[in-house]
């Protein structure tokens, strides 16, 4: 009887050891998994409707007279919002949108994105410009809406539309390239602390954090900052041809009234203005996509930015 019974306790922890771990590694495996983003879609033809009936019965005291839909097939118009931080971290949402519009837009619908963007990474705004020329390449009108602020990556962007419309007051413009590195080499000197920076490879570094910087360093790297400029300028001279691209690529940025006469614009009016014009002839739909972090990038993010404090 006492052998049947630690067989039966040792029996019942190895099941229970066995269920944990099932349980912990389907735990991590959730976790990893990337949730399938959430998309959402609005009618915004329905909700201007809806806005304007509510109005009409609270403040001339009746209900406005509701008139016969119109059959006739309008052409769509897809809305979408960028509002860009420095890593132009929306791109995941941004290409989610942009596959689901083309996946049933049509040559006679429009796509307006309503763009808030200071600028940031290169490589993130260019993916993001890569993304919006997607449109373009399917043969489909992209007008662009600056309401507040389209400068560096974020005209990059912006100069993809077939069209950029600007509110009066929006920032446009800085067409340029910076970067600043802090060096503590003579702190650290000071303190007799030394650093080894080891590399294989002449310019595998060029200005580093710690380490003493040299002439050819700065040299190479002013170059590189020289060369992602020419492709920043070539790239809005391809897309606006009416450009003098030596006149507006010195960096600075302007007011939409002085962008509209420099031609970095071609219209000047909010994107609210935009939408009522365009809601009379079309079906217009905001398209937004929901992406969610998994919950062990969430738990990982302190740790990168400890590894990489510009992630």
């Amino acid at each position: 009887m006492n052998f049947l019974t630690q067989y039966g306790l040792f029996l019942l922890q190895s099941v229970t050891i066995v269920a944990a771990a099932l349980i912990l590694v389907g735990g991590i495996l959730s976790m990893g998994r990337k949730p399938k983003p959430k998309i959402e879609i609005n009618s915004l033809n329905e909700i201007y409707d809806d806005l304007k009936h509510r109005l009409h019965k609270e403040i001339i005291g009746k209900k406005l007279k509701k008139t016969k839909k119109d059959k006739t097939v309008k052409p769509k118009l897809f809305v979408i919002n960028f509002n860009g931080d420095i890593k132009a971290s929306q791109v995941d949402a941004l290409r989610e949108e942009i596959t689901a519009i083309l996946s049933i837009a049509k040559p006679e619908d429009e796509v307006l994105l309503r763009l808030e963007s200071p600028g940031g990474s290169v490589n993130g705004y260019g993916l993001a410009a890569s993304q919006l020329q997607r449109i373009r390449d399917q043969k489909i009108n992209l007008t662009v809406s600056i309401d507040k602020i389209a400068a560096s990556g974020g005209y990059l962007m912006a100069c993809v539309g077939s069209k950029i419309i600007a509110a009066p007051f929006a920032i446009i413009g800085s067409i340029g390239v910076v970067a600043q590195i802090p060096n503590f080499h003579r702190l650290l000197k000071k303190n007799d602390i030394d650093v080894e920076l080891l590399t294989a490879g002449e310019y595998k570094r060029t200005l580093t954090l710690f380490a003493e910087n040299n002439e050819k360093g700065r040299k190479k790297f002013q170059e590189d900052l020289e060369k992602i400029h020419d492709n920043f300028k070539n790239y809005v001279l391809t897309n606006r041809q009416q450009l003098d691209i030596a006149k507006v690529s010195t960096g600075e940025h302007w007011l939409a009234r002085d962008a509209f006469d420099l031609r970095l614009v071609d219209s000047l009016k909010t994107s609210d203005e935009y939408l009522a014009e365009k809601i009379e002839t079309f079906s217009a739909f905001k398209i937004t996509v929901h992406s969610k972090q998994t919950l062990i990038a969430k738990i990982l993010k302190p740790a990168a930015k400890l590894l990489h404090p510009w992630a």
